[in-house]
């Protein structure tokens, strides 16, 4: 599995999980965080391997389409970007770390 796939779906699971049914969180978390197998997966759920990988692959379109019509993660990424920038440039500046604090804390980022 290659870990840029699995830190984006662990990602995007982190911002959409909400949106899923409790069967794609448990395949998905189980899959990408918890690095089970499909085999692993199968037996725990009492299901075929090729059930669990078809609603794994059906769950990672959907987590992509999320991501392609909200923009949640990407907008994310863009924001810690401009952050840092800010954080770097205005070393000195009080007021304007100080708000970058509010908006950081509100992201979780810390």
């Amino acid at each position: 599995m290659e870990i840029e796939k699995t830190n984006r779906m662990n990602a995007l699971f982190e911002f959409y999980a909400a949106l899923l049914t409790d069967k794609q969180m448990n395949y998905i978390e189980l899959y990408y965080a918890d690095d089970y197998s499909l085999a692993e997966i199968a037996e725990e759920f009492g299901v075929s391997r090729q059930a669990v990988y078809d609603n794994i692959k059906r769950t990672e379109k959907v987590l992509e389409t999320y991501e392609m019509k909200l923009h949640m993660y990407s907008d994310y990424i863009v924001r810690n970007e401009i952050f840092d920038d800010i954080s770097k440039r205005y070393t000195d500046d009080a007021y304007l770390l100080e708000k970058i604090a509010i908006l950081s804390s509100i992201d979780n980022r810390d």
